[in-house]
């Protein structure tokens, strides 16, 4: 998750905003693939298997593998049953783990039923974590199962990609936000991409509830408060 970052005059103000803004959603299609155009496209396909495969993608935390696991939820809701605990697993569904590394000792046990079980139950398999397979720190048998399916490493972005990736959250959350902006946070905050989209959402609850324009000086405030 994101780290909240609060502008000190927002609180009071938020309960007097109407808030129009669209919602993001988590789509393959708003997803900047930068290098990661393989494993994209296998994700695409890997949905509609019924023939108990996995899929498993890792890489380090916001490097974009849990947009990827809930767009490819989202984008098979409509034609399966989707769950996102293996404990919760029925016949037919699409299961969808995310950050798999921090299981408890019963969903480790369930995740390995379902992976012994899954082509029988005709389901699809997609989990994400944070490392490759030998170091997740699981029993050898789970490790080997997770290591025997599609195992893509996310690659990271590049800044210009993650220039791309700002303007494209920007833009769905309806935002006007010059590459000034965005050439600005490249240049002199962190560097990944959850905390940087955290900081426009930021910006942009800040530009609503003051009545300020997303400005270069608007940004700066929000970054000396948080």
């Amino acid at each position: 998750m994101c780290p909240s970052i609060a502008h000190p005059k927002l609180k009071p103000l938020k309960q007097l905003i109407l808030d129009v803004r669209p919602d993001f959603k988590a789509t393959l299609d708003n997803f900047v693939p930068g290098d990661n155009a393989a494993l994209v496209a296998a994700l695409r396909e890997h949905i509609l298997r019924r023939d108990g495969s996995l899929l498993y993608l890792w890489g380090p935390p916001g490097s974009g593998r849990s947009h990827l696991l809930h767009a490819a939820a989202i984008l098979a809701e409509s034609s399966r049953p989707i769950v996102h605990s293996a404990v919760q697993a029925v016949a037919d569904a699409l299961v969808c783990i995310d950050d798999v590394e921090q299981g408890d000792e019963d969903e480790l046990a369930a995740l390995f039923r379902v992976l012994i079980n899954a082509r029988d139950q005709q389901q699809g398999i997609i989990v994400s974590g944070n490392a490759p397979p030998a170091a997740l720190g699981f029993r050898a048998d789970t490790a080997s199962r997770i290591a025997q399916g599609l195992v893509f490493e996310m690659r990271p972005l590049s800044d210009e990609q993650k220039r791309e990736a700002l303007m494209q959250h920007a833009a769905g959350r309806g935002m006007h936000v010059s590459r000034e902006i965005i050439s600005y946070l490249l240049r002199h905050t962190r560097r990944d991409l959850p905390w940087l989209m955290a900081v426009l959402d930021a910006l942009d609850e800040a530009s609503l509830s003051l009545a300020r324009p997303i400005t270069l000086p608007l940004l700066r405030e929000i970054l000396r408060a948080e």
